[in-house]
């Protein structure tokens, strides 16, 4: 099963590679050293937090608004799901790889997000995002006092074993209907990897259970969406293969990072990732109230 998974996210990003540089050929664009450096830098940063699992959006958007990095920001959802995809896929490459975690389980809640994002796509944009953002911030909040109190020994019922590798009987059913949900609310601007990881954490798992399971759902997710942006000329190039390269470096080192850490620590980053990751939905969901009022 690794090895259908490596030829696939291999094959997906070399494909999307290709698809880059014809799309970039035909918007003539034209590479400088500046924009190579500067988007160098940009990918390492973004897909470095990336795979500490912080997300790499929220951050490449920032860094875009504060830099005027975009000239038109319709071609910001494009860009970001070109410029991370393959980031992402060697994200992927690594923990699956690396971190043992059953096939079964693994397969199972990355198909359930799979599917969850691409009815999502149609369903949950017809939902109120702002509430639905709130609420998410509210419950990772909550999440993140629960684990700490679990972490300090206020309270022992949380996380019992979280050594396990495999989910089987309810738990399995509770976490494919779990990540099934978080693909629903990728639509809805609601990122995976936060809430996967506390999902991961609550039912038993050993805490870097969570990088394969989603490091690979999105990793599937996202290379779809990127040939669609390419197509449409939705892109902009300007130091996107910076980015890309960047973006691999970032992703050694920081997962190197990860894999070292004591399964303590990265319960601690978990906690941390849940903070972050409500702040963001938060700040989102006043933006967006702010704008229709």
């Amino acid at each position: 099963m690794v090895i259908a998974i490596v030829i696939i996210l291999t094959l997906s990003s070399v494909g999307l590679f290709g698809l880059l540089v014809n799309g970039a050929k035909r918007a003539h664009y034209r590479p400088t050293a500046r924009n190579f450096g500067l988007g160098l830098i940009i990918g390492g940063v973004t897909d470095f937090l990336d795979t500490l699992g912080i997300g790499s959006f929220v951050t490449s958007t920032a860094i875009f608004q504060a830099s005027h990095y975009l000239k038109d920001e319709r071609q910001l959802p494009g860009t970001l799901n070109t410029m991370h995809a393959i980031p992402t896929a060697f994200e992927a490459l690594f923990f699956v790889t690396a971190v043992s975690v059953d096939p079964w389980t693994l397969i199972s809640l990355v198909v359930a997000a799979a599917v969850g994002a691409v009815i999502g796509s149609e369903v949950m944009v017809k939902l109120n995002q702002r509430r639905i953002q709130l609420i998410m911030a509210g419950a990772l909040v909550v999440t993140a006092l629960l684990m700490t109190a679990k972490l300090v020994g206020w309270i022992s019922l949380l996380g019992v074993a979280n050594q396990a590798t495999s989910l089987r009987g309810w738990p399995l059913v509770i976490g494919i209907v779990g990540n099934f949900i978080l693909g629903l609310l990728m639509a809805a601007g609601v990122g995976l990897y936060a809430p996967c990881m506390v999902m991961v954490y609550f039912l038993g798992l050993t805490p870097i259970a969570a990088f394969p399971i989603m490091m690979l759902s999105c990793a599937l997710l996202m290379p779809s969406s990127a040939v669609n942006f390419i197509r449409r000329g939705r892109v902009a190039y300007r130091g996107i293969f910076g980015i890309i390269l960047g973006g691999i470096l970032g992703v050694v080192i920081a997962a190197t990072l990860v894999k070292s850490l004591s399964m303590t620590a990265l319960s601690w980053l978990i906690v941390l990732v849940s903070l972050w990751t409500a702040q963001s939905l938060w700040r989102a969901a006043t933006r967006q109230h702010k704008q229709f009022n």
